[in-house]
């Protein structure tokens, strides 16, 4: 996947927006339901534009809502576009520009009621597989911050990708609950859809959705 174009705007918008995008949240590690003022807490890895992350949260108040990711223009897009559309709309969600190396670093055990993995960039060359973030090394990190019934939700218009993290899941201890291999055949008005899945959708191709549960 191609790296953003550097948006010169997007570092200084950053640093003087410290309250809306964090750059080392260890603080709130145990606390984010109480900072965010929600019931359960959603945490979307790889959250890009933050397209699906402002739909969902704005659909799903109750919830607090966590985006991490790690190219700043893209955060600093996510952000903005929401601040602009409505400062008041923060009060239950929260951007971190980081890597989701450092989940064990920022989120208590047993803390995160769902972990979303949305369009994740496929690294489809064999040598780069361990860079997914369905891969053995990101759901062992994930398996800690997870609650008991916690549950993974993954899309995706890979299919090779797709196929790969079923088999990652298993592997990992999770239990499949869901899964579709042409998920917007249906509607489904609980789930956002973004520009992106958009993209795919007009062209026909189908989107790929599962969902796992941690086994205890």
């Amino acid at each position: 996947m191609a790296r953003m174009r550097t948006k010169k705007w997007a570092i200084p918008w950053i640093e003087d927006h410290p309250d809306l995008i964090l750059q080392d949240p260890e603080f709130l590690k145990g606390n984010w339901k109480r900072k965010l003022h929600g019931k359960k807490l959603h945490l979307e890895i790889g959250t890009g534009k933050g397209n699906y992350l402002n739909q969902m949260a704005a659909l799903y108040p109750e919830d607090a809502w966590v985006g991490i990711e790690k190219e700043a223009p893209a955060i600093a897009m996510a952000a903005r576009y929401s601040y602009e559309e409505n400062s008041e709309s923060f009060y239950n969600k929260i951007f971190v520009l980081g890597d989701a190396d450092q989940v064990l670093k920022w989120f208590e055990a047993k803390e995160i009621h769902y972990l979303h993995l949305n369009f994740s960039d496929p690294w489809p060359k064999k040598y780069t597989h361990k860079r997914r973030l369905s891969s053995q090394k990101f759901l062992e990190r994930y398996r800690v911050i997870l609650a008991d019934d916690g549950e993974i939700i993954m899309k995706t218009d890979n299919k090779g990708l797709f196929e790969d993290s079923l088999v990652y899941f298993n592997a990992a201890g999770f239990r499949l609950v869901e899964v579709s291999v042409d998920y917007r055949r249906k509607e489904h008005p609980e789930d956002a859809i973004t520009e992106y899945e958009r993209r795919f959708m007009d062209l026909g191709q189908p989107i790929y959705r599962c969902v796992v549960q941690k086994i205890r």
